[in-house]
């Protein structure tokens, strides 16, 4: 399983730890101190981009999507935020 953790300008933390396959999301799991309500849609999320190819800008399309069709709100981070966590951390799951 690989790990990372980024930094969001403004100082909000995003971490990621996922599990990948033949360069897919296989399972992540999403957590920080940004804030997305409601806040149960983080599985939703989570689940929005099992099975992406490990790309940042798949991953933040699929992320922006999924917000916007929840009607989430995102603070702290965003889309593209998100997405760079999830492929630093996919760079080290082997």
């Amino acid at each position: 399983m690989g790990k990372a953790q980024y930094k969001v300008e403004g100082g909000k933390l995003v971490k990621a730890e996922i599990t990948t396959k033949d360069n897919k999301i296989i399972k992540v799991k999403i957590t920080g101190d940004f804030f997305l309500h409601p806040e149960e849609i983080i599985d939703g999320l989570e689940n929005a981009v099992e099975g992406a190819v490990l790309h940042e800008q798949v991953l933040t399309n699929r992320i922006r999507t999924f917000i916007k069709k929840s009607e989430a709100v995102l603070i702290g981070a965003s889309p593209e935020d998100f997405a760079k966590c999830i492929v630093m951390a996919g760079a080290i799951d082997d």
